[in-house]
């Protein structure tokens, strides 16, 4: 793996390099064609971001592309901000901003390029394109978001090939040596898991939950399965810090952490951590733990003999399930709220047998259920054609003044020779 150079943390402007790097990451891939970077890139900027700030935001696919070919040309360094021509001119006119929010509120057709045409025309001040699209992602009236119905699917989380996407997580295990003695130590779990295939890519218990650990299991898997294209994890304290955002900038992996309270896409991870404690664990702990040593040795071979030979799935509308693998082969009954397909209970003759969990999850609703309407908004009475109406009649209506006009039928006077020789040399 790269050196680190732990004093980029103290950086502001590659933070917002960092920042920008993981946004872009998975477009900027060399293997891409032109197509599916476009798609990326309009998925990308009708997404909201976590920035270094905490908040949240969305990015144009101008600005996205123009980050990539940045990343391109001069790396990290090329996705350091620069200084911006207009700064300063919307601290003079705060009042700008919230009549363009106004108007995209009004019409949400209208881009940022039209809005901050239409507060030149009506205030004769110049706002950038660029300054208006960021205020109005601020403000969550980008229009992506505002044309799009209400709903609350929030995607599909799976990935389409191998290596596309790791998913990592930190399991509390027991205390070893088990039965606890004196000395004990809880040991935990790093895993990375390939979210197409399920595969448990790999994990190695430790009794230290810190950056070190994170990254020697990261390293093993490298070396073991090659590169992943994206690298998903939480926000604890392995994976939230500069060494692996420097890390996976310079390995040209996409590091994405999951949003505080918003879980969408770790239900495998949790799935699987539930497994390793019902199914390894259990049997684990029953017959004693010596080490770390020893507990790794009967992880790997189970993981080899167990956990990476599975499959058992049911679907409904488009999503796929993971039930007890005791039900592959029996005609199950699955009953669900419709407003929340994310769990189902599965019933067989009449029975329960216990739940199904998401493992493709394309809908998050039934497509029955009804969807609520956005509010309309206020009127914001601005008549922007109109205004160069009358712009344009100011400017080309009055009255003329005819000898001002070139009469081009008509040259210029001939020289008098009389005059000429009057101022002779005789003179």
């Amino acid at each position: 793996m790269p050196a680190i150079r732990p004093s980029g943390s103290d950086d502001p402007a590659e933070q917002v390099a960092l920042f920008r790097y993981r946004v872009i990451a998975e477009p900027a891939n060399p293997r891409l064609g032109p197509a599916e970077r476009g798609r990326l890139v309009r998925a990308l900027a009708a997404t909201a971001h976590l920035a270094p700030d905490g908040t949240m935001r969305t990015f144009a696919r101008g600005t996205l592309d123009r980050w990539i070919v940045d990343y391109q040309a001069g790396g990290l360094d090329g996705l350091r901000p620069k200084q911006r021509a207009d700064a300063g001119v919307v601290r003079r006119h705060p009042e700008l901003l919230a009549e363009a929010a106004a108007l995209r509120a009004e019409r949400p057709a209208r881009s940022a390029a039209h809005i901050a045409s239409i507060l030149y025309h009506r205030h004769g001040i110049l706002v950038s394109e660029r300054t208006v699209r960021a205020h109005l992602r601020r403000k969550g009236l980008h229009r992506a978001a505002l044309q799009a119905q209400p709903t609350g699917v929030f995607g599909r989380y799976e990935a389409e090939r191998p290596n596309e996407r790791w998913i990592g997580d930190v399991l509390q295990g027991p205390f070893v040596p088990h039965p606890r003695v004196a000395g004990s130590k809880r040991a935990k779990l790093f895993v990375l898991v390939d979210d197409h295939s399920r595969l448990l890519v790999h994990g190695r218990w430790v009794a230290e939950e810190n950056t070190r650990a994170g990254q020697d299991v990261l390293r093993a898997a490298i070396v073991r399965r090659g590169l992943p294209e994206v690298l998903y994890v939480d926000n604890g304290a392995p994976y939230a810090n500069a060494a692996l955002d420097r890390c996976c900038a310079v390995l040209g992996i996409r590091l994405v952490h999951s949003q505080p309270y918003r879980p969408q896409g770790r239900g495998k991870q949790e799935r699987l951590n539930r497994v390793i404690r019902e199914r390894f664990l259990l049997e684990a702990e029953a017959a004693g733990i010596a080490s770390l040593d020893e507990l790794n040795d009967r992880f790997a071979a189970w993981t080899e003999q167990v956990l990476n030979c599975r499959v058992h799935a049911v679907s409904l509308a488009g999503n796929r399930y993971q039930v007890d693998p005791s039900l592959v082969g029996r005609r199950v009954e699955l009953r669900y709220d419709p407003e929340d397909l994310t769990s189902l209970t599965v019933f067989v003759e009449g029975a329960a047998a216990g739940i199904a969990t998401a493992l493709v999850i394309g809908r998050h609703t039934h497509p029955a259920v009804p969807q609520a309407a956005r509010p309309q908004p206020q009127p914001t009475g601005i008549d922007y054609l109109g205004m160069l109406q009358a712009a344009h009649e100011h400017a080309t209506t009055g009255h003329i003044a005819y000898r001002d006009l070139p009469l081009p039928s008509l040259g210029m006077p001939a020289p008098d020779d009389h005059t000429d020789d009057a101022a002779g040399p005789g003179r």
